[in-house]
């Protein structure tokens, strides 16, 4: 992207923020976590990570971003709002992107993974997530976000764009933890839960699986 139509987007999205209001449910999931230092691995699916720059900006978050051409952009968006990247995914870069989250986590920061990414299937969780917890001992703690009013992408992830002064609603769900040592049944039981409990919060919210459609 050229560095004047960047800057306009920048532009445009800091205005966008401005309307927009938060409510948060689930609290007491993270304040258990606060109580005993604990960092957070966040959950949430991929079409739903620009509400979440929003209600998540300067929280001491590090945040996956995938190495493909789209990536670096993000990059650059996720560092303007307050969040630190380190770059990788389950297809190009996976092992450097896994390390970089694991030193993050032995720094104390929160980490967010976008499961289903960077290119899907929509709303389908891969094992990434799961190996990070379990190589950091960190709990996964998966995200629902909705957004009263919205445009969505015909994307493969139904981008969500909130429309001005549209409230961003999102819900927190109960931590869930991989042993160092767990089975492959373990890994799989964990695994089936959080993504029925992403799925169950994405309801809640307002914005259960459904077709992309057209802004």
């Amino acid at each position: 992207m050229r560095p004047a139509l960047e800057s306009a987007a920048r532009w445009a999205l800091r205005t966008l923020f401005r309307t927009l209001s938060v409510q948060e449910t689930g609290l007491h999931h993270l304040e258990n976590l606060r109580e005993t230092d604990t960092p957070a691995i966040f959950v949430l699916w991929h079409g739903r990570l620009l509400p979440l720059i929003h209600a998540h900006r300067h929280r001491n978050t590090v945040v996956l971003v995938s190495e493909h051409r789209d990536g670096e952009y993000l990059t650059r968006l996720l560092h303007h709002f307050g969040f630190e990247t380190v770059r990788g995914s389950s297809t190009r870069g996976g092992v450097r992107g896994l390390k970089g989250l694991v030193r993050a986590a032995h720094e104390g920061r929160n980490l967010a993974i976008t499961p289903d990414g960077p290119r899907g299937p929509n709303r389908e969780l891969k094992l990434g997530a799961l190996t990070l917890a379990r190589m950091t001992g960190l709990p996964l703690v998966p995200v629902g976000v909705g957004v009263t009013r919205s445009w969505q992408a015909r994307s493969w992830d139904g981008f969500l764009v909130p429309k001005p002064f549209s409230t961003v609603r999102v819900s927190y769900g109960a931590p869930s933890f991989v042993p160092r040592d767990a089975t492959r049944d373990q890994t799989q039981a964990v695994l089936e839960s959080l993504e029925a409990g992403m799925m169950d919060l994405s309801a809640q919210v307002g914005h259960a699986f459904e077709e992309a459609r057209s802004p």
